[in-house]
């Protein structure tokens, strides 16, 4: 027994000795290492497979270092598959704290008011352009931030080309024609198609929304509400009009039907081609294989009818929503907060040129961004902008890129493939509930 007692003293007294040499060795100063470790919180973010995450790694890794809260990016796949995806974690309650996904008419799809948190009254909020607040909103509420720069839908052009022949910036559909018969007949691709990669086909007419509504103002709302058809409202089947005119004056290349989008770059960065009705999301593709090109590569908004009424139709980027189940809203509030922020913007840029503005009031762009972007810029300065029919509506059919290649390659009439989308929109409309279809 009273070996028993000497050894459990003993035990105590080693146990005592060894704290007061650890106390002794803090000097006064608590070790907090292991609590800031057992402290730190993780916030999951859901992005899709085609996304450079550059830019968003860098957020995050200052973001943590800032707030001791980890961003854990899990990817999905892109297209119809990544999806499905979103809509099942969202149905199971399996999904992340950070969503990021399409705006505008894709997002409708999701039930934003029943899977996303409404960021209406974050004063972070204040600082997103009302263009793209439009384009996350539903029934009044907004449910995400920018999580790219902008992009815009019109004729990227080649400056050389361009200085050779002694031609200048189009600010009328007519002037441009006039350009295209002068680059014709210099021999060189006035308009550069590649209908292999079906979507490009679809440019003339979706860049051309800014013009749409300069002459029909509520043509998206009453396209929503089943009030106004693509092939009876004068504006629209202008759009699919034009599409038809670059095919029928002989402007594309020969090839254009076995062309794809790889193809048409090269072209446009060579000269062999001197305009490529796009997107500017492909300067940054441009950029990765064509660097030595870039500063010769310009960009303008498609022209309308009217040079009093010459304005860019813009691609409001995917957003980053916060998912209402998850169990750290506030935190995610915060990331939010400082992904739009100048220093976010910054950290964003450093690892990213971005080939548009951002949807962000008051964030400065770096100087040594592209000049195609710098074309772009006067047109936010000015607010002669428009979102893309996508943004400004729900209904956008499946089947455009297929109708779109049928009116671009003379098998339809602009008449005719307008009527064809009409009725491509239809059962989307109605499988979405809205009114008056």
């Amino acid at each position: 027994m009273m070996k028993k007692t000497s050894k459990v003293l003993s035990i105590i007294s080693s146990v005592a000795l060894f704290s007061g040499i650890m106390a002794g060795c803090s000097s006064g100063s608590e070790d907090t290492s292991s609590s800031e470790s057992a402290e730190k919180k993780t916030l999951t973010f859901l992005i899709d497979n085609q996304t450079q995450l550059g830019g968003i790694e860098a957020i995050a890794e200052e973001f943590e270092k800032k707030n001791n809260i980890e961003i854990e990016i899990e990817t999905r796949p892109g297209g119809a598959e990544g999806d499905n995806l979103i809509k099942t974690r969202l149905a199971t309650g399996d999904m992340t704290d950070l969503v990021w996904n399409n705006s505008g008419s894709q997002l409708q799809a999701l039930n934003p008011e029943q899977n996303f948190v409404d960021l209406s009254n974050e004063p972070f909020m204040e600082n997103i352009m009302d263009n793209f607040k439009d384009a996350v909103s539903v029934n009044g509420k907004v449910f995400g931030i920018p999580g790219t720069p902008t992009n815009a839908g019109g004729w990227l052009y080649n400056k050389k080309v361009y200085e050779e022949l002694g031609l200048t910036v189009p600010k009328t559909w007519e002037e441009l024609m006039a350009n295209n018969e002068k680059i014709k007949e210099a021999g060189k691709t006035a308009v550069i198609g590649t209908y292999k990669d079906t979507w490009t086909s679809q440019l003339i007419v979706l860049a051309d929304n800014y013009n749409v509504l300069a002459e029909s103002p509520t043509f998206a709302e009453d396209f929503t509400a089943n009030k106004a058809k693509i092939a009876t409202t004068p504006a629209a089947l202008r759009s699919f009009e034009k599409l038809e005119e670059v095919h029928s004056k002989g402007y594309l290349n020969e090839d254009f039907l076995a062309t794809g989008y790889d193809a048409g770059l090269k072209m446009l960065a060579e000269g062999e081609g001197a305009h490529y009705p796009m997107v500017t999301f492909a300067l940054a593709v441009l950029a990765g294989n064509h660097a030595e090109a870039m500063e010769n590569i310009g960009f303008f908004p498609q022209p309308g009818d009217s040079a009093d009424k010459n304005g860019l139709t813009v691609w409001m980027p995917a957003g980053i929503f916060i998912n209402k189940n998850s169990e750290n809203v506030d935190d995610a509030k915060k990331f939010l907060e400082f992904y739009v922020s100048q220093e976010g913007v910054d950290l964003y840029t450093s690892k990213v040129k971005p080939d548009g503005p951002f949807a962000v009031k008051g964030v400065e762009l770096p100087e040594d961004v592209y000049p195609a972007v710098k074309d772009m810029i006067q047109y936010f300065e000015s607010g002669n902008t428009t979102p893309a029919l996508e943004f400004l509506s729900p209904v956008k059919g499946p089947n455009l890129e297929q109708i779109t290649t049928q009116v671009g390659s003379g098998i339809s009439s602009a008449k005719e493939g307008a009527e064809l989308y009409d009725k491509d929109v239809e059962k989307q409309a109605k499988q979405l509930g809205l009114e008056g279809w």
